[in-house]
């Protein structure tokens, strides 16, 4: 099997040139030479890991309502929503946004209508529902959900999107949220069918801009008469229709002003040049390691978008050309959900694509050049492809220092429960064991009930809930109660935490950069906003340190000022708060 150069070196292990010391001095953005990096001491096998679905017994028992149960005959009934990790109190737990939907047929009752619901984190293992206090309960197909600071008033708000109008809602910094969308610019005249969306600051100014995706044009104000709904054939079944054959939309980018508004500069940023697409889920990151970020846009059934930010305000899409907008065979792809991570801890942030079924997921390896290479067979993650793949993620669910893929399925069709396709409705979810070599493993079978129970899935949301160093799930069922799966054993090793404030960049920290060095061993991440399929994930950054008790070394680049920050031995199972320009301000450990 040939290997491009930096997979074949990114899979292989020598010595690091020179002094540990001179090594660790030298941010890993900046080297010139090809790092190889050694495992990082590890016991764990993911046998010793379980994933547990503890939603129930947290509470969370608010059902996901999304079109039809049995039948699908509009494209929205089966496109479903995201789900949102975040905390939003500031009190170091992470709470949960779950969205919701309708029905083209159903008649709520007043005051009966399914809405969305916020649910505070007790520290105990369970959340309350706070929703009515909050004042987030809204009705209507609420697809996506992002993250970020706005204002720059230390509190998170959200970002969320609709087939309908979008809302931005600004935390009050008291437990209750207020609709400032007019008041920001941010509203539309027209209702469209958003999507996926990122919260990242394009220009570096220190305010946070806003990308939207949006999907196909379907107009919301106009009712859908089911009955004179024309079906289309898969698979020889007749189904709804969609997107082929559907009118494409843009994707907007708007401008922070820095005065509590937005301006669209969609059209003056380059981000309509690549015309309409059918566009879910949008990521923000520095992907060829030149201070400014990029972004990344999964698209349903046609090519990818790779918006290289130009440094200017503007972006040019490279898709093509880098080579992550079909697939190894040149062919288009019905994109969903993207994860994002080093997976290989050579530098260079890579990208895992979920698509429908009949085709495997994408591994985009980031070969530092500015080109991907899709190594999705070669990795050992293309081995499935019966199932529709919608949330994704990166965690290191066993705190080896490598970063594992966790992908969640469900099909959109629910008739083909009737034939006998070798697909269903509800699917389990997957996992995929990073080996450290460059490989992954499908272990699926062997990490618990939460995994392999089956739900047609849409969002999920990846960080640790109970602040145990493990990393958790949440996941959107359509249909159905989440799912909430706690992680069982995966903090046996060790690990770090890390939660970021920017204060001369944007609040949040979002595309701040942190890399962790354990011995020989370098890992690396990014805070970003809005990942997954059309979710949100824990904006703390987390890595696992294997039988390390400390981390040699933390280094901070901060996004406006590009200034890097260093600190040595930070012991390890703890989370630790770092304050731009103040270093370390405060630190956790949950009591065992």
């Amino acid at each position: 099997m040939m290997l491009p150069r930096r997979r074949f070196l990114g899979s292989s292990l020598c010595v690091l040139g020179g002094a540990l010391l001179d090594a660790l001095a030298t941010p890993l953005w900046n080297w010139k030479e090809q790092l190889i990096v050694e495992a990082a001491p590890s016991t764990s096998s993911s046998s010793r890991v379980q994933f547990i679905d503890v939603a129930q017994a947290a509470g969370l028992t608010v059902p996901n309502v999304w079109g039809g149960v049995d039948h699908k005959r509009v494209i929205i009934e089966t496109k479903g929503s995201g789900i949102a990790f975040f905390d939003y109190d500031n009190d170091g737990w992470l709470d949960i946004y779950i969205t919701n939907g309708s029905r083209l047929d159903a008649h709520w009752p007043s005051g009966k209508e399914p809405t969305t619901h916020l649910f505070k984190n007790n520290r105990d293992g369970t959340f309350t529902d706070v929703t009515d206090k909050s004042g987030l309960g809204r009705s209507g197909w609420q697809t996506g959900v992002c993250v970020g600071d706005y204002d720059n008033d230390g509190w998170d708000d959200l970002f969320c999107t609709f087939w309908g109008r979008n809302i931005l809602f600004h935390n009050n910094g008291n437990g209750t949220f207020t609709d400032v969308t007019r008041k920001t610019g941010l509203f539309q005249d027209k209702g469209r069918w958003g999507t996926g969306c990122t919260f990242l600051d394009y220009d570096r100014d220190g305010y946070l801009d806003l990308f939207v995706c949006n999907f196909v044009k379907l107009d919301p104000d106009i009712p859908i008469s089911i009955d004179s709904m024309s079906f289309c054939q898969w698979k020889g079944v007749p189904t709804m229709c969609g997107p082929r054959g559907l009118p494409g939309d843009t994707n907007i980018l708007y401008h922070n002003n820095g005065d509590g508004t937005f301006t669209d500069v969609s059209e003056k940023a380059g981000i309509l040049k690549p015309g309409p697409r059918y566009s879910i889920t949008s990521v923000s990151y520095d992907f060829d390691n030149d201070g400014w970020p990029d972004i990344y846009i999964a698209v349903d059934s046609e090519p990818s978008i790779m918006f290289q930010n130009n440094h200017d305000g503007t972006f040019t899409d490279i898709a093509v050309i880098a080579g992550c907008a079909y697939n190894n065979d040149g062919h288009e792809q019905a994109g969903m959900g993207v994860g994002v991570a080093d997976y290989d801890c050579d530098g260079y942030l890579d990208i895992f694509k979920t698509n429908f079924a009949d085709d495997t997921s994408d591994l985009y390896h980031n070969n530092g050049d500015g080109t991907f290479s899709d190594l999705s067979f070669n990795s050992g993650v293309g081995i499935n492809n019966n199932y529709v793949a919608w949330g994704c993620g990166f965690i290191d669910y066993d705190n080896d220092g490598w970063a594992d893929i966790i992908q969640i399925n469900g099909h959109v069709y629910p008739e083909i429960d009737n034939y006998n396709f070798g697909e269903t409705f509800r699917n389990p979810r997957l996992v995929y064991k990073n080996l450290g070599n460059g490989h992954f493993k499908d272990v699926s079978a062997e990490m618990g009930p939460g995994i392999n129970a089956r739900f047609s899935s849409r969002g999920a949301a990846f960080g640790d809930y109970d602040n145990d160093g493990g990393m958790d799930v949440l996941i959107l069922n359509m249909n159905d109660i989440p799912s909430l799966l706690h992680n069982v054993g995966g903090n046996k090793q060790n690990w770090i935490k890390i939660k970021l404030v920017g204060t001369k960049c944007n609040r949040t920290a979002i595309g701040a950069r942190v890399r962790v060095v354990t011995g020989k061993h370098s890992q690396i991440d990014e805070v970003h906003s809005g990942t997954s399929v059309m979710s949100q994930s824990d904006l703390r950054l987390h890595f696992g340190l294997g039988t390390a008790s400390s981390a040699d070394l933390i280094e901070v680049k901060w996004p406006t000022t590009q200034k890097i920050e260093r600190f040595a031995q930070v012991k390890a199972n703890q989370i630790v708060t770092i304050r731009e320009d103040q270093g370390i301000v405060a630190t956790f450990k949950r009591p065992s």
